[in-house]
C-alpha cells in the first residue's frame, strides 16, 4: 500500500514543475520532506540544484546511491485532473515526479530498518533533460567524496506491461550527440548567381550523403541514427542569393566507439562537399548523453530484486534509443538502470497527455529496497 504522504508529495511535485537548471523549489520541497525522516545529512546545491540525502550507519561498509531526476519539460499539459501542472507551459511529461516520489518514499522504509554497515545516498539530480546535470554532479567534490560503490536508477516505460521490470545486459540507453553544421559562402544579387557562392546545393548534398550513414537495424552493433532536426538558409529577401546556411542533427548509436566513427564520417563528408562547393564550414557538437551501461553485478542485483518481488522480467535485446545522462555515472562507477513497465496503453513519454502511473511508486520502492538490502547485508 502506497502511503498517503508519498502520494501527496507526488501530486505536489506534478503541480509545481520546474525546467532544467531551475529546480530550486523542487529541491526545497524534497528537502523538507526528507528532513522529517531523520537523514544523517543533507547536502544542497550539488551540481547545480541537486540534493543529496545521506543515511549513514555505524560501521564502514558499501555505499549505495539511488538516483532520480528533479526537472520537468517545456510542454503544455493537456490533462484536466486536479493535480495538473500549475505552471504554464511546463509539466512533468517524463515521470520525474514519480521517480522522485519513489526515491523519497524509501526514507519511510529506511527508518524501520536495522542496517549496521554502510551508507544509503539519495541523489535528486538536476538538469537530466539537457544532459548537463549528471556531468555537473559527477564533478562536484561533495559527491565524489561519498565514494559510491554502486549507483542505481530506474525509468518508467510506457508501452510495457504495468509493473514489469525491463532489464538490459549491457547498455540501457543510447549514446546521443547533437550537432550543428554552419556553412558560409558568398552573398550576391539573386540575378547574378555566377557571382555568388550559395550554400543550397552544399546543404542538399550533405543531407543526402549523411542519410547514407544510417544503420537503422537496432540489432546491429554499428546501429546509428542521424536525424535532421533543423535546416536554415538565407532570408525571405528575393533579391539576395544568401551566403549562410546551417543544418542541425542528433546522432544515436549504441556505444562510444561507433559514435566516434560516425562523427569522423560526418567530418569527412562535410569537408569533401564543402571543398567541392567552395564553402567554409564549422561543426558545433553539443548536448552529449553517454550510453548508460549496466555492469554485470549490478544487473544481477536488479534481476534478483525482480525475482524477490515476483515481478516479470523482460530482457530487451538492445538498448532504448533515447538519451539518459545517467550514462555519465557509468563512466566512473558500477551502475545499472532498469525500466518499470508503465502500462501498455499509457501515453508515451514527452506526450502532453502523459501522467506517471502512481501504482508504480510501490513497485519502484520494492525494487530499490530489495537492491539496497542485498548490498548492505552482503
Amino acid at each position: 500500500m502506497i502511503s498517503k504522504e508519498i502520494l501527496k508529495l507526488r501530486k505536489e511535485l506534478h503541480q509545481n514543475p520546474e525546467l532544467s537548471g531551475n529546480e530550486i523549489n523542487t529541491a526545497k520541497r524534497i528537502k523538507e520532506f526528507i528532513l522529517t525522516h531523520n537523514p544523517t545529512k543533507i547536502i544542497e546545491n550539488v551540481g547545480g540544484n541537486g540534493l543529496l540525502a545521506i543515511f549513514e550507519f555505524s560501521k564502514n561498509g558499501p555505499t549505495i546511491t539511488i538516483r532520480c531526476e528533479l526537472d520537468a519539460l517545456p510542454i503544455v499539459e493537456s490533462n484536466t485532473f486536479s493535480h495538473k501542472s500549475l505552471i504554464e507551459g511546463v509539466s512533468h511529461k517524463c515521470g520525474h515526479d514519480g521517480h522522485m516520489a519513489i526515491v523519497a518514499g524509501l526514507a519511510l522504509w529506511i527508518k524501520n530498518q536495522k542496517f549496521k554497515t554502510g551508507k544509503i545516498v539519495f541523489l535528486f539530480q538536476p538538469a537530466e533533460e539537457t544532459g548537463k546535470g549528471a556531468f555537473n554532479v559527477l564533478n562536484d567534490e561533495r559527491f565524489k567524496n561519498l565514494k559510491s560503490d554502486y549507483i542505481f536508477a530506474l525509468h518508467n516505460i510506457p508501452g510495457e506491461p504495468l509493473h514489469s521490470v525491463i532489464a538490459m545486459k549491457k547498455e540501457f540507453s543510447a549514446e546521443v550527440q547533437s550537432l550543428a553544421i554552419y556553412l558560409t559562402g558568398k552573398e550576391a544579387h539573386a540575378s547574378e548567381p555566377e557571382n555568388a557562392i550559395n550554400p543550397a546545393l552544399g546543404i542538399s548534398t550533405i543531407v543526402t550523403e549523411l542519410s547514407k550513414l544510417n544503420v537503422l537495424e537496432p540489432h546491429k552493433d554499428n546501429f546509428s541514427i542521424l536525424t535532421p532536426i533543423h535546416i536554415n538558409m538565407g532570408e525571405k529577401s528575393y533579391g539576395i542569393s544568401p551566403s549562410h546556411g546551417e543544418l542541425h542533427y542528433t546522432l544515436r548509436t549504441w556505444n562510444e566507439t561507433i559514435m566516434n566513427t560516425v562523427k569522423r564520417n560526418i567530418e569527412d563528408v562535410t569537408n569533401k562537399i564543402c571543398k567541392t562547393h567552395n564553402l567554409n564550414y564549422t561543426i558545433d557538437w553539443f548536448e552529449y548523453f553517454p550510453s548508460s551501461k549496466n555492469t554485470t553485478d549490478c544487473n544481477t542485483l536488479v534481476n534478483n530484486a525482480a525475482i524477490t518481488n515476483k515481478l516479470t522480467v523482460i530482457e530487451r535485446p538492445f538498448p532504448f534509443k533515447f538519451g539518459e545522462d545517467f550514462g555519465w555515472f557509468s563512466k566512473s562507477y558500477k551502475t545499472a538502470m532498469f525500466g518499470l513497465g508503465a502500462g501498455i496503453n499509457t501515453p508515451a513519454l514527452h506526450h502532453n497527455n502523459y501522467d506517471f502511473p502512481e501504482e508504480l511508486i510501490e513497485t519502484g520502492i520494492k525494487m530499490f529496497t530489495s537492491i539496497i538490502t542485498s548490498v548492505l547485508e552482503e
